[in-house]
Formats: structure tokens, C-alpha cells, sequence
């Protein structure tokens, strides 16, 4: 029965559809093998359906496709005709094409031979009409046009006149070449001649007129070189002339402290103009790159020149004695012989003046060589080409005469600040009612002349130097000045010397008795002491502006230097140096703390504190009838703000107002703290509170008008402190501490805030060691 069911279920795949065989149906005997055959055939017939009606359903579609086809099959008919006909066309044309070309390479070649063939026809030619022009040209003396036959000749390609040499007109050609080499030899020689006679006769025209020769005969090196000794032959006439000018000249002349600046000046500027002068000439006939040749020929003759100029500065000024002299001066404590600064001012503005007039003629110089390189081609200036022009500039003797004066020139200029400096602080005055005295302003002046003509020099590193000294001699002396004025200490009255002590007394003496490295004013009277002292404040509060405002001068200058051509590497070391000077100016800021601090401790801190103190003698254990006395008779806070503002109205008066307001912020944390332990000691009650929130409100409100500083967060402890004071019972505290405090911060610690509490004698202490903070 098993084999029969596999046997109806089997499928007939000729159709493709699953059918049952007659001969199976006939085969069944069983009523459940018949059900379930039954149910098999049911089941694929409701599939035969559902697929019948799909197919039923897409007919629209299927028709609609079957007529676009038939309408396209005329089109693709066409289509295949017009396609097999583009083949044949496009075969046609790439056979044509392929002939074409073939064509087109042999008709090329036959015009590169025949351009050749005429290409060697004119150079015959050409050959023939040189031969015959040099000749004409050297019989009229018309030797611009030899040369120009000459340069045909030197121009033609060697290979053709080989080709020429080898056919029939040999000989001919021979004849040509042999009469143009005499005709180049022989022209070489008269315009060499030429040269030198129009040379020896000082004729500019014909030396001009015969240079612009010699690169048309290919002698270019030999053509800059006999200008170039005609042009210094002229510059060292004129340069000799000028130097004999100025050191057989009127002493007496405006000019006379320059003189040597001045023929320096001549000199540069005399072959800055020749070289303006003659570069187009240059680039016209010799082409670019050639420029640098000249200024080599030129830049020698400069070196022998500036370097006589030089020697002669150097004995006139007797320059290298007075740097002997100045070195020796500098390594001794002692020295034998000593030189007025005064004397060293015009050598030194001499010195700065010629080097910055070298620096401006190298710079032309780099200038114009890296154009006439560039002109050629930009992108065939190599790193070569630099390096070429660096070491043409800087290993000249004029940059190496320079650098050797200027090595010179910085020990001098710092002798000369150094001593200078210290002469301002010897003569250093005060002038009643000013708040500096007279050294400030004059040393300054000193530091910021030695670096300012140190920059006029144009010399990175000697500004660099000059700055490094300005800055040591700052730091160094000026401040070591300042800091034993401030050394002595602020005096003292009588009545708080025994405030103090015999201890404080004998120091007060022996502070006194202490003299500064540079101290002229002298401390006379404990008046004139306190005045010196807090005119040194002031001056330690300038020169810390001052030095401010000189790096930030100092850099807008340098910036206008760097815009003419220095490097980064140089903008780095100004930029190193500059910093150095932030420095010392901070080290002044920590000089003036430290004499504030002084003032603080020696002036404030003695009177305020027992004012502080008195406020114990006071009792905050008060009835209504006792604080109701006090409202209207202020028993200490009044007297206290009186006493603080007759205290720094002296201050006001001579301190410049960011000490005056340092020297007030000071004195107000002096104030908060000695108040802060003062409470501590007290004991209040409800009404003892009050009236200490009454004055602490009243010494604040005093204080904010005394100072632009803020002073609240100063007193935010004493603030809390009268706060607490205030509380009727001791839990109300927690409706401010905690979750509950809001914006409040506080600055008292839990166990703080217990020992406030417990000076509120109505609080139990078993009550404030009950809360929890």
C-alpha cells in the first residue's frame, strides 16, 4: 500500500504539472489510499487554478509587449542596415587615414631635409657675408658692426660648416673660416686697445661704447672686468678726494663729528649709483647673471677704500685707545686712568651711523644681484646663487671692518650707560611735592639712548647685546640701588619705639646707619628718612612702568627693522632679549611688595593693632539701656575709622595711587585678621551682637570708599562671624547652613561656628555641642 501512495504522488513532468496516473487510480483498492489520492488532486487543482488566473490576469500586458515588438521589428531591420553600413564606412576611412598619415610622415621628412638643406645654404651664405662684412666693417673702423659679423660667425652651427667643408666648395669655405678666426683675433685686440685708451683718456663714452664689444666676440669675463677697474679707478679718485676733504677740513663744521660717517656715506652712495646706473647696460649686452661679476670687481675697490676710511677714523678718534681705556677701566675696581662718558658720545654716534650706512649698501647690493638672477628665470636662481651673494656680503672686508668696529663699540656703549647711570644716581635730587626724584627719569633716559642708537645701527646682534647690558645694569646695579634705600627701612615714631622696645630701637638705629651703594640723599631726621623711603617706592613702581613701556617700544621698533629683510633666526634672539625684560620688570614688582610689606609691618601694623585691640575694653555683654548708649554715643568703631584715615591720609599724599592702593588693601587684611582674633576674645550677648554687626557694617562701608579693591571677600569671615552673633537661638543656625544656605559660601569651619556660638553667653553649650554641622 506504501508503494502504491509513492506511486500517486508522483508527478508527470512532461507538463509540468503534478497529476495522478489513471493506472495508479486503478491499482488503489483502499478506501483511505483513495481519500487521500482525492485530496492530492484537489489540492494541485485549486494550484492550476490560482496559476491560470495569474496568467489570465497579465494578458493586458503581454498583449500590449507583443505589439510594441511588432511595431519595432521594421526599425531594428533598418537599424541593422545602417549599422552594417557605418562598418564599411569606418573600415573605408581608417584605411584612408592610415594613408594619409604615411603621406603626411614622408612629406615631413622631406621638409625637415629640405629645411636643413636651406638651413646650411644660409649659413653658407651668412659665412660668405661675414667674411666679406668683418673686412669692409675693420677698413671704416666700424668695429661695432665687425663684431656683430663676428657673432654671426661665432653663432653658426659648427656641424653644417663641417658638412660645407666637405663638399664641393671646401675650399672656399676654408678660405672664409680661416679670414673670420684672423678678423676675430684682430678685432679682439683693437677693442682691448681701445678700451685702454679711452680708459687712460677718462672718455666714459668710448669705455661704454667698446664694453658693449666684448660680448658679441664672447668675452664676456674679460669685458666686466677691464669696466670694472675703470669704474674703480674712478670711485677711488673721488673716494681719496673726499677722505683728503675730511680730515683736512674745518673742525669747526656742524658736520665735523661725523666727518667719517659722512665720506663713508659718499663712498656707498657713489657705487649704489653706479651700480643702479649701469645694470641695464649690463643686462642688456652681457644678459642676466652678470651683474654680480661688476659688484665683485666694484665690491673690492669699496674694501680698500672704506677700510682706508676706517684707519683714518681710527686715528683721528683715537678709537682703539679710548676702548683700551675703557676695558681697563671696566676689569679694575681702581683704574689708572679714567674717561669722561661725555667723551665717548660723538665716537659712538659715529660708529652706529657708518655701520647702518654699510648695512643699507649690502642690503642694495643683495637686492640687486638676487633681481638680475631672477630676471632670467625665477625658477633658475638656485640655492647656489644665494649662497654666492651671502658670501660675497658677508665675508667682504667692508662687513668684516664693520663687525670689528662694533665689537669695539659695544664695551664702550656699555661704559658709557654704566657710568652715566651712575652719575644720575649721585646727582639724584627730590623736589618737594614730586612723587620720584630726579634719577628715575634720567636713567631711563640713559638706558633708552644707549639702545636706541644701538638699533640705529642696524646691527641685530649689537642690539641684542646692548639690550642684554641695559637689562643687567637694571637688574643688577639700578635695582641694587633701590633695594638698599628700601634696605633702611621706614623710621619709626618716639611713642612706637617704646611701643616696640629697646630691641626694635637698636634696630631702627643700626638700619639707619646702613649706607646704599649710590645713597646721596642721607637720612637726616626721621622725616626726611620716611620721605626717602616712600619716594623709593614710588621710584621702584616707575622704573617697573618704565621697563614695560621700553619692551613694548623696543618691539614696534624692531618691527620696522625686521621689515627690511632680517630672518627669523634674528627676530628669535630680539625676542629672547625682550623677554629678559619682562623678567626684571617683575623682579622690581617683587621689590616694591617687599617695601610695602616693610611699610605694612613697620608704620601700619604698630598703630592699627592696638586700635584693634581696644576694642576688648569695650563690653558686648549689653542691655537695651547700654546699647541704646551706644547709638548714641559710638564707643570705638568712629574713633577707629578716624584714626585709619588720619594714618594713610600721610601715605596718600606721597605714594602714587596703585601703592597708595596696594599699601590700602594691605592695611585692610591687617584689619579683618586683627579683628577676626580680637572677637575671638570677647563675649556678646543679643544685644552685644548686634551692635558689633552696627560697627563692623560701619568700618566696611569706610573701608570700600578708601580703595578700588575689593574688600567684602576680606571680610566675609568677620561677616559670618556678626551673622552667628546675631541668632536668636542656637538651632536658627541651621536655617543658613547646609541645604540651606543657598548662595552663601562659608568660609568658618563647623567647629568655628561652635566657637562663635559659645560667645554668646545666653547660648548653652550643651545645646551648640548638639547640632550638626
Amino acid at each position: 500500500m506504501a508503494d502504491s501512495g509513492s506511486l500517486a504522488a508522483r508527478r508527470c513532468d512532461s507538463a509540468g504539472v503534478s497529476s495522478v496516473s489513471m493506472e495508479a487510480i486503478s491499482a488503489l483498492t483502499e478506501l483511505e489510499d483513495l481519500e487521500r489520492v482525492y485530496q492530492q488532486l484537489c489540492a494541485e487543482e485549486k494550484e492550476v487554478e490560482a496559476e491560470l488566473d495569474k496568467l489570465v490576469g497579465q494578458q493586458g500586458s503581454i498583449h500590449t509587449k507583443m505589439l510594441a515588438l511588432q511595431r519595432m521589428g521594421p526599425n531594428l531591420q533598418l537599424i541593422g542596415g545602417d549599422a552594417s553600413q557605418l562598418s564599411g564606412m569606418i573600415t573605408f576611412t581608417c584605411s584612408l587615414a592610415e594613408n594619409v598619415s604615411r603621406k603626411v610622415r614622408q612629406l615631413d621628412l622631406a621638409k625637415t631635409r629640405l629645411y636643413n638643406v636651406i638651413q646650411r645654404a644660409d649659413d653658407i651664405l651668412d659665412l660668405k657675408f661675414c667674411t666679406d662684412g668683418v673686412q669692409t666693417a675693420l677698413r671704416n673702423e666700424d668695429y661695432e658692426q665687425a663684431a656683430a659679423h663676428i657673432h654671426r660667425y661665432l653663432s653658426l652651427d659648427q656641424s653644417v660648416i663641417e658638412l660645407s667643408r666637405q663638399g664641393e666648395e671646401s675650399s672656399a669655405v676654408d678660405a672664409s673660416l680661416t679670414m673670420l678666426q684672423e678678423a676675430e683675433q684682430k678685432l679682439k685686440v683693437i677693442v682691448a686697445e681701445k678700451l685702454d685708451e679711452a680708459v687712460a683718456a677718462v672718455d666714459l663714452a668710448q669705455v661704454e661704447r667698446f664694453f658693449k664689444i666684448f660680448p658679441l666676440l664672447g668675452l664676456h669675463q674679460q669685458g666686466l672686468a677691464r669696466f670694472g677697474q675703470y669704474l674703480c679707478s674712478q670711485l677711488a679718485s673721488k673716494a681719496e678726494e673726499n677722505l683728503l676733504l675730511a680730515t683736512g677740513g674745518d673742525l669747526g663744521d656742524k658736520r665735523a663729528p661725523l666727518i667719517f660717517a659722512d665720506t663713508l656715506t659718499l663712498l656707498l652712495e657713489g657705487i649704489a649709483r653706479v651700480v643702479e646706473t649701469h645694470q641695464p647696460i649690463v643686462e642688456t649686452y652681457y644678459g642676466p647673471g652678470h651683474l654680480y661679476t661688476l659688484i665683485t670687481h666694484l665690491q673690492q675697490e669699496c674694501d680698500r677704500q672704506a677700510q682706508k676710511i676706517v684707519d683714518k677714523f681710527i686715528q683721528q678718534r683715537d678709537y682703539l685707545n679710548k676702548f683700551q681705556i675703557v676695558q681697563s677701566s671696566m676689569m679694575k675696581s681702581v683704574p689708572a686712568e679714567r674717561i669722561e662718558p661725555r667723551e665717548l658720545d660723538p665716537v659712538l654716534m659715529e660708529v652706529t651711523l657708518m655701520n647702518a650706512r654699510a648695512e643699507l649698501y649690502l642690503r642694495f647690493l643683495r637686492r640687486r644681484m638676487m633681481a638680475d638672477f631672477e630676471v632670467g628665470d625665477a625658477q633658475s636662481v638656485t640655492q647656489e646663487h644665494q649662497q654666492n651673494v651671502e658670501k660675497l656680503l658677508k665675508h667682504c672686508l667692508l662687513s668684516r671692518t664693520m663687525q670689528e668696529l662694533i665689537g669695539y663699540y659695544i664695551p664702550m656703549e656699555e661704559y658709557y650707560m654704566r657710568e652715566t647711570v651712575n652719575k644720575a644716581v649721585a646727582m639724584d635730587t627730590y623736589e618737594k611735592g614730586q612723587l620720584t626724584s630726579s634719577m628715575v627719569d634720567d636713567c631711563f633716559y640713559i638706558v633708552k639712548k644707549c639702545i636706541s642708537r644701538a638699533l640705529s645701527s642696524s646691527s641685530i646682534d649689537c642690539l641684542c647685546a646692548m639690550i642684554n647690558h641695559a637689562n643687567s645694569a637694571l637688574e643688577s646695579d639700578f635695582r641694587e640701588v633701590l633695594y638698599n634705600k628700601l634696605r633702611q627701612g621706614f623710621p619709626a615714631t618716639t611713642l612706637q619705639d617704646i611701643q616696640r622696645g629697646v630691641s626694635s630701637a637698636v634696630s631702627l638705629m643700626q638700619s639707619s646707619l646702613q649706607q646704599g651703594k649710590f645713597n646721596t640723599l642721607g637720612i637726616e631726621s626721621a622725616e626726611n628718612a620716611k620721605a626717602a623711603f616712600l619716594v623709593t617706592l614710588n621710584n621702584v613702581e616707575v622704573c617697573s612702568e618704565n621697563i614695560t613701556t621700553l619692551k613694548r617700544n623696543l618691539e614696534n621698533d624692531c618691527s620696522k627693522l625686521f621689515t627690511q629683510g632680517s630672518g627669523s633666526g634674528e627676530q628669535a634672539k630680539i625676542d629672547s632679549c625682550l623677554s629678559d625684560l619682562v623678567n626684571t620688570s617683575s623682579k622690581f614688582k617683587d621689590l616694591l611688595q617687599e617695601g610695602l610689606t616693610e611699610l605694612n609691618t613697620t608704620a601700619i601694623k604698630p598703630q592699627v593693632k592696638p586700635w584693634i585691640s581696644s576694642f576688648l575694653s569695650i563690653s558686648h555683654n549689653i542691655e537695651e539701656e547700654e546699647f541704646n548708649e551706644y547709638e548714641a554715643n559710638d564707643p570705638w568703631v568712629q574713633q577707629l575709622i578716624v584714626n585709619l584715615e588720619q594714618l594713610m591720609a600721610e601715605f596718600k599724599a606721597a605714594l602714587s595711587p596703585v601703592i597708595y592702593d596696594t599699601l590700602t588693601s594691605l592695611m585692610t587684611s591687617l584689619v579683618s585678621i586683627e579683628m577676626e582674633k580680637t572677637v575671638l576674645k570677647c563675649s556678646f550677648s543679643r544685644l552685644g551682637g548686634l551692635q558689633f554687626d552696627k560697627e563692623l557694617r560701619s568700618l566696611v562701608a569706610y573701608l570700600t570708599t578708601v580703595t578700588t579693591w575689593t574688600i567684602r571677600d576680606k571680610f566675609a569671615r568677620l561677616t559670618q562671624m556678626a551673622t552667628i552673633l546675631n541668632l536668636e537661638r542656637v538651632t536658627e543656625i541651621l536655617d543658613y547652613w547646609g541645604p540651606n544656605s543657598g548662595p552663601l559660601t562659608w568660609r568658618l569651619t563647623p567647629a568655628e561656628v561652635r566657637q562663635v556660638l559659645a560667645l554668646r553667653i545666653d547660648f548653652r553649650s550643651e545645646d551648640i555641642k548638639r547640632l550638626r554641622l
